[in-house]
């Protein structure tokens, strides 16, 4: 199979040279494309978070030699969730390559945050099926690139610490207004405000509901805290 030249773009862009290159495009099949003849990236998806997990604990391990369990879990856990791995799809145009159906790209779904996630966890087990674990580990490295040494920041959960931060000092849990909704209904933008009982607010936009969330608890954290 000879590849397109969106393809052998977003190839260059991994890194990695596809010896089967019908892995790379199965990767990029969403479900709303697929047909018998077609299948789609969902098991490939399934493999990939699993690859993508066994190479950010090795990594994590081999940088802090003696982090505690503890220390280690929420690390990894900021460094393969859904946002980071669409983080990723975003930077190496994952997205603009996305083989969708007709309805999914009309809906924006190459923006969308799960269909980013997944599909970037399919291309890494497709550069496994293609080359092996350690092919695909050290393309992972290398697209996480900076996200991995400063993942210990990174683990926080601003929601959670804000939670935290709140209750110590005897107050409810913190609330979250969302108070509007802006753009086309393919691309929304929420915009939510984080409400202390206190009184102190702080609002933030983002494409997803949960996203505005954390992001509000962030910089209400931040402001408590300095």
């Amino acid at each position: 199979m000879k590849l397109s030249a969106d393809l052998r773009t977003l190839q260059t862009r991994l890194g990695h040279d596809f010896k089967r290159p019908e892995l790379l495009v199965r990767a990029l099949t969403h479900s709303s494309i697929a047909s018998p003849t077609r299948p789609s990236n969902e098991r490939l998806e399934f493999l990939g978070d699993r690859v993508l997990g066994l190479a950010i604990s090795d990594a994590l391990v081999r940088a802090d030699r003696h982090a505690a369990e503890g220390q280690l879990a929420p690390r990894f856990n900021a460094l393969v969730r859904k946002e980071a791995c669409a983080d990723v799809a975003r930077e190496t145009g994952v997205g603009e390559a996305l083989k969708l159906g007709r309805s999914e790209m009309m809906s924006g779904g190459r923006r969308k945050e799960a269909l980013l996630g997944d599909a970037m966890e399919a291309v890494i087990a497709a550069v496994y099926l293609d080359a092996g674990f350690e092919a695909a580990r050290d393309m992972v490295l290398r697209l996480w690139g900076d996200r991995i040494a400063t993942a210990e920041a990174d683990a926080r959960d601003p929601k959670t610490a804000l939670q935290e931060w709140a209750q110590a000092r005897g107050q409810q849990p913190p609330r979250y207004v969302e108070l509007g909704r802006s753009g086309p209904d393919h691309e929304p933008v929420f915009t939510v405000e984080a409400r202390l009982d206190s009184g102190e607010t702080e609002r933030a936009d983002a494409r997803t509901k949960r996203a505005a969330e954390q992001a509000a608890a962030k910089a209400l954290l931040a402001r408590m805290e300095n």
